[in-house]
């Protein structure tokens, strides 16, 4: 027999000294319920990722369902300004309470906890990957069908804390129509097949603008290649979200939650 190296994962012998692999997730806070944990991700920054993840969670609002929004993007939080919320988290006996939106979305991100909101977080990458960890344990979420995590562009620090610490159910991933787009979305998908995520589907944004005067769809960024991508991998493409002025603004406005995107209401009927 040759000499131990103590590397299990490596070994076929069945020795005493044999250990399960080590679970990294992190309990739930026990006076939260969260029926399932859907991650939104990108293989890069810019495609409107935290855009998609406020619709998800606002489309389900208003199918009824109890959703929740973590939003794990540490260094570039923009969840709260999309609903408008200004106002500070609070805590209690139970721990740290999200912010409830207009339509009774819970939430919580680093700038409900900052005094400024405009203050840079300088952080390094084990700080956040355990204030990530505290938005899960020290939350008190209560009850949720769906608790939607935006993440941060990107395959680093954070999205594998993400995805070891937390009971992910799923994956989105959001990407853009141009030509790096299958090397975007090849990143992510990738990414989560080591980790043993299900990946539930793409969704692809900025697809196309429809034209206020006669109509037609215009692919501003170029042709669309979600559909290629999507079969290649074997997934299906949930929703091709448009470019629309008036949504921008809304979101400027932090009324997300009026944005009615209809493109969503197949995926969002599934979730149900």
């Amino acid at each position: 027999m040759s000499e131990c190296t103590h590397d299990c994962s490596t070994c076929s012998q069945n020795c005493s000294d044999r250990t399960e692999p080590q679970s990294f997730l992190k309990p739930m806070n026990e006076h939260s319920n969260i029926k399932k944990v859907i991650g939104v991700v990108s293989g890069k920054g810019g495609v409107g990722k935290s855009l998609v993840t406020c619709l998800l969670a606002s489309k389900c609002a208003k199918a009824g369902l109890k959703v929740g929004i973590l939003d794990a993007d540490v260094t570039g939080p923009s969840v709260p300004k999309s609903f408008g919320i200004m106002t500070k988290a609070m805590q209690d006996e139970t721990g740290l309470l999200p912010t409830v939106t207009e339509s009774g979305i819970k939430m919580m991100s680093i700038n409900l906890l900052l005094e400024d909101v405009n203050a840079p977080v300088v952080w390094r990458g084990p700080v956040i990957s355990g204030v990530i960890g505290q938005f899960w344990s020290d939350v008190n979420w209560g009850e949720l069908d769906y608790l939607f995590v935006d993440m941060p562009p990107g395959t680093g620090d954070v999205a594998l804390t993400v995805f070891q610490s937390l009971p992910v159910d799923g994956i989105v991933i959001v990407s853009t129509p141009q030509d790096l787009v299958k090397m975007i979305v090849n990143k992510a998908y990738n990414m989560a097949q080591m980790m043993n995520v299900p990946v539930l589907g793409l969704i692809e944004n900025m697809s196309y603008f429809t034209c206020p005067d006669c109509g037609k769809k215009h692919s501003i960024f170029g042709e669309s290649q979600i559909d290629e991508t999507a079969a290649e991998l074997g997934l299906p493409v949930l929703a091709k979200l448009p470019i629309d002025p008036k949504n921008a603004r809304l979101v400027d406005n932090g009324m997300v939650e009026k944005i009615e995107a209809p493109e969503l209401n197949d995926f969002i009927s599934a979730l149900k």
